[in-house]
């Protein structure tokens, strides 16, 4: 049942008084499911406040009832008013009546869209068949389906000769008429580049069709989204140059472009719990040179940690996803039972493989002096390595993820042969899950570990030994303050580090939600000593990205270390 109502504020004289009234509710009844829904939406166009019980605004709402139930194949609805005694509400009965049913059906496929697959199931599942009940909806959808299915697959040329729905309410038939001629499916032609500052062979490898492929409009939105990937474009714009239609079946490919500024700059400053205020700059050169390598580097500054890191990227034949790279970084660190002066110089080879696996083949030189509780010291390895990693999102309607994980592996492997200090192998995998109940429940799951294996663990720096705790990591407890200790009762880092964490997040309203969680955890040389955190979290679909705010509490901490409080700023995966 439909009911609406809105006071009435001004007379109308021309009208009878016992028309008018100061308070007109609109109630129908008789419907329900999509009828009622229709109905609805046709009275939703009249304002409440022309609402009365006069004879032309029953009329006016008979007519559009009419018409909604036209719509969906309802020709003859029996419609009644009554008007309460008080005049203050106008009811209305429908009888929805006998239905149109579809008399015949004549959809014809000519050119070479005759026998083509997406047209002909498109056909086949547009509801549209003899003896099924008039839906004006279902018919213009197929009609509008067709034509832009025709544009997508490239029947550019595509018209309707015959697009007919004929209507005898008399005998409660409808016949359905559609005769669409596709003409011939254009293929890919030759891509003509205009505006590229990089070799056009660079700009053609990121073509995701080939010349003479069957045109299809998502493989134009696939090499515009690969061209924006690179970086070296300000504007992308790719579209099939249709003033050459008709003159040949290969249609050539025009590709707008504007090199990107040649230097960028970025500053920015932001805060966690874990390094407190924290400023950055950055430096980066999207395209050094025509063969598309590029250059960035950045400068962090906090007030236990500050690091500078430099970047040099050379793509190779696929542009996006093949690519060696020089790192060079640097940090300097003191907190806690930590200082340290690093240097890592990296040599990477990168790939995509086949189910999304990102393979990176490594070799890194590090260098490090520093001062770990009661040792003093410096060291250097050499460190061979390979990594995997992947990650698989879903779209949704919201600044946070609602579907997705990552997983990652990595080991490295370091010889006293080969410059390093000690014989060490290492292993760090990590893996996060985010699912989603409807619209306003979310879980996330997260389990990491690491592993050095090694017969002396004091050879190794304190970049590469293991440390628990802080906002991604073990909550309640403070940064990288869990790990076996020395005699002096300072930090010494850990052989090995397991870490998990378990989250449930309700949405409050709008992009703001509610967290609980609890995160177990140690870093450790021979048996765990499990750590368990909990608490509630505070969690802000921001337009830059999610930002959570957790109150924890570390049900292991030592007294007075108890509770934390954790800010941070980033993405969840």
């Amino acid at each position: 049942m439909i009911r609406k109502s809105l006071p009435v504020l001004f007379a109308v004289l021309c009208l009878p008084m016992n028309a008018l009234a100061s308070d007109v509710q609109l109630s129908v009844h008789g419907l329900k499911g999509k009828l009622e829904d229709n109905v609805d939406a046709y009275l939703s166009s009249i304002p409440e406040s022309d609402y009365s019980t006069s004879l032309r605004f029953q009329s006016r709402i008979e007519q559009s009832i009419r018409e909604a139930l036209n719509a969906l194949g309802y020709y003859h609805p029996e419609i009644r008013f009554e008007i309460s005694s008080d005049q203050d509400e106008l009811e209305v009965y429908v009888v929805k009546g006998a239905p149109v049913l579809i008399k015949s059906v004549d959809i014809e496929l000519t050119g070479e869209a005759k026998n083509d697959i997406d047209f002909i199931k498109l056909v086949q599942n547009s509801g549209i068949k003899v003896g099924k009940r008039l839906n004006h909806g279902l018919y213009d959808a197929l009609k509008s389906n067709i034509r832009n299915l025709a544009l997508q697959k490239g029947y550019f040329e595509g018209d309707f000769k015959l697009s007919r729905l004929e209507v005898s309410p008399d005998l409660n038939e409808a016949f359905v008429r559609l005769h669409f001629d596709s003409g011939m499916r254009y293929e890919f032609g030759q891509t003509i580049i205009t505006g590229s500052q990089i070799e056009e062979s660079r700009v053609h490898s990121l073509e995701p069709y080939t010349l003479g492929e069957p045109y299809l409009v998502s493989k134009v939105g696939e090499y515009n989204q690969n061209l924006s990937n690179t970086d070296w474009f300000s504007s992308v714009f790719v579209e099939p140059d249709l003033s050459q239609l008709s003159i040949s079946r290969e249609l050539p490919m025009k590709v707008s472009l504007a090199p990107q500024a040649r230097n960028q700059l970025e500053t920015g400053i932001g805060y966690s719990t874990d390094v407190g205020v924290r400023g950055s700059l950055k430096w980066k050169k999207p395209w050094v040179n025509s063969r598309g390598h590029s250059f960035d580097s950045s400068f962090s500054l906090s007030k236990p940690e500050q690091t500078i890191t430099a970047s040099y990227r050379i793509p190779l034949e696929d542009v996006l996803n093949d690519y060696y790279r020089i790192q060079y970084g640097m940090k300097n660190q003191d907190s806690r039972d930590t200082k340290s002066l690093e240097s890592n110089l990296a040599l990477e080879r990168h790939w995509l493989l086949d189910g999304g696996w990102h393979r990176t083949v490594f070799i890194r030189y590090l260098l490090e002096n520093y001062e770990q509780g009661l040792q003093d010291d410096s060291a250097e390895f050499l460190l061979p390595g390979i990594s995997y990693s992947r990650s698989r999102t879903r779209s949704g309607s919201g600044p946070m993820l609602m579907w997705g994980d990552r997983q990652s592996i990595t080991m490295e492997y370091g010889d006293p042969k080969l410059l390093s200090e000690t014989r060490v192998f290492r292993l760090q995998a990590g893996t996060t899950w985010i699912r989603s109940i409807g619209e306003n429940h979310r879980g996330i799951w997260r389990l990491d570990g690491g592993a050095n294996i090694t017969d002396e663990l004091e050879k190794l720096s304190p970049s590469l030994r293991f440390f628990a705790g802080g906002d991604n990591n073990l909550r309640g407890y403070s940064y990288e303050s869990i790990s076996p200790r020395d005699s002096s009762g300072a930090l010494t880092g850990a052989k090995y580090i397991t870490t998990t964490s378990l989250e449930y997040q309700y949405r409050v309203v709008g992009n703001w939600w509610g967290a609980v969680f609890y995160d177990v955890g140690d870093a450790y040389n021979n048996t765990p000593d499990w750590k368990r955190g909990t608490g509630v979290g505070i969690r802000w679909g921001s337009p830059v990205g999610p930002v959570r705010l957790d109150f924890a509490w570390g049900l292991d901490a030592p007294k007075g270390d108890e509770f934390q409080i954790h800010f941070t700023l980033g993405p969840e995966l």
